[in-house]
Parts: C-alpha cells; sequence; structure tokens
C-alpha cells in the first residue's frame, strides 16, 4: 500500500536583499513509498534532501507538485492543504525528527513524549537516564537532545516517518538502539523517508535510495 507518495514537485527560494535573485533547489521531483519500505535520500550536501524533506511534511510549500499522504484511509495533498488539516495529518498519520530539538522551555523530557502521545519507556530505551527524564532537556547534551527528539517521533506511531539524520549525534550504542527502532517500525509497516549520512545505518534499514540531484543555476 502506498503511504506517501509526492510528483512533479519544484521548489525555489527567492533572495530578496539580493536584487530578487531565485535559487532553484527542487525540480519534478517523485518519490513514491510503501507501508513498510524505508527510501534513503542521497546526494551531496546542498543537493536539497532536506529541502525535500520538509516539503513532504508541508513546512515548506512546494513552488508546484503534490504530495499525497495516506490519512485515515484516504491521500491527502499536504502541498496544497489548508492549515488546520495539516496539522491533523501530522497528529496522526506522518511524524518529522528533525536535527535539532526544539520545544517550549522547562517542559520536561518525560512531557515531551506524553505530548506526543508515546510511551515514555522510550526515553529509557533511549540510555536518557530517569534522573533526567523529569528535566528540561535545554542543558542536555546534544546526543541528549537527539534522543529525546527520536523518542518523541517514534512516540506518535504515525503510519508515515520522517527522519533527517537521526543518528548524526549519537554514539555507536544509541545509534544502534535507533537502528532498531527503526527496523521494528518498518515491521509495523510504517513508511519511512530518511536522510543517513551514517552508511552503516543506511545499509542498514534503508530498502533503496532516491538520489537528489544538485541544481547548480540562479536566476
Amino acid at each position: 500500500m502506498i503511504m506517501l507518495q509526492a510528483e512533479g514537485l519544484t521548489k525555489a527560494f527567492t533572495l530578496h536583499l539580493q536584487g530578487g535573485t531565485r535559487i532553484p533547489v527542487l525540480a519534478d521531483a517523485a518519490l513514491t513509498v510503501a507501508a513498510g519500505e524505508c527510501v534513503a535520500l542521497s546526494g551531496p550536501s546542498g543537493a536539497g534532501k532536506s529541502t525535500l524533506m520538509r516539503c513532504l511534511y508541508g513546512n515548506y510549500r512546494a513552488d508546484t507538485g503534490c504530495v499525497l499522504v495516506r490519512h485515515r484511509d484516504a491521500l491527502v495533498d499536504i502541498a496544497r492543504a489548508d492549515p488546520r488539516l495539516i496539522l491533523e495529518v501530522r497528529r496522526e498519520s506522518i511524524g518529522y525528527v528533525s536535527q535539532f530539538l526544539r520545544v517550549v522551555p522547562r517542559v520536561s523530557a518525560l512531557d515531551i513524549v506524553r505530548e506526543a502521545g508515546g510511551d515514555t519507556a522510550l526515553l529509557t530505551r533511549l540510555n536518557i537516564a530517569p534522573r533526567l527524564q523529569a528535566l528540561p532537556p535545554a542543558t542536555f547534551s546534544g546526543g541528549e537532545q537527539q534522543r529525546v527528539n527520536i523518542a518523541r517521533g517514534f512516540a506518535g506511531g504515525h503510519k508515515v516517518l520522517l527522519l533527517d539524520e537521526p543518528t548524526a549525534s549519537l554514539d555507536p550504542v544509541n545509534r544502534d538502539v535507533v537502528v532498531a527502532m527503526i527496523t521494528e517500525a518498518k515491521s509495523r509497516g510504517t513508511a519511512i523517508i530518511g536522510i543517513f549520512h551514517d552508511a552503516a545505518v543506511r545499509d542498514a534499514v534503508a530498502d533503496r535510495c532516491y538520489s537528489v540531484t544538485p541544481m547548480q543555476e540562479a536566476a
């Protein structure tokens, strides 16, 4: 079953402080991901992988094209949906683990995971010490913050999951925990799109790669 299908995506950024220069990033991107499949986005730094991920999540509005996400047994076009529907789809159907943890200050790690609707045992599995779980993550190390971010992303039980370098700040032990979590999510039928700069992680979890080609022209 198709869980996410993107077709004809284009995206360019306009630099208003530089005379309206337009920087094209994506052109006619197309990607289909089935239930239980992990697709890794590949390509050099600056090729547009993170931009594509943000378009899939609706953080960036694509200039053209569609992003169909399976939601309540129907395919919803995130690229053209109104903001209320996008928020509903994010709550129920598509999750996103970004490279950085962004949360309300003074909210504990436990509450961050609870608010995502999930099991706080994920924090323990990701080796967040019990003495830290009741504290806000603002003072945590980068690796600890990333593990809280991962716990929140997996806690929602979404059927589509976007992972932007989930293991970039992790030591080998916690990297292996995340690999196991991705593998288990796939076995439950979750469709995963990820950016994995760690080749060992990519080889362990990805069923195939989708190449994002850099665009050199500026208009």
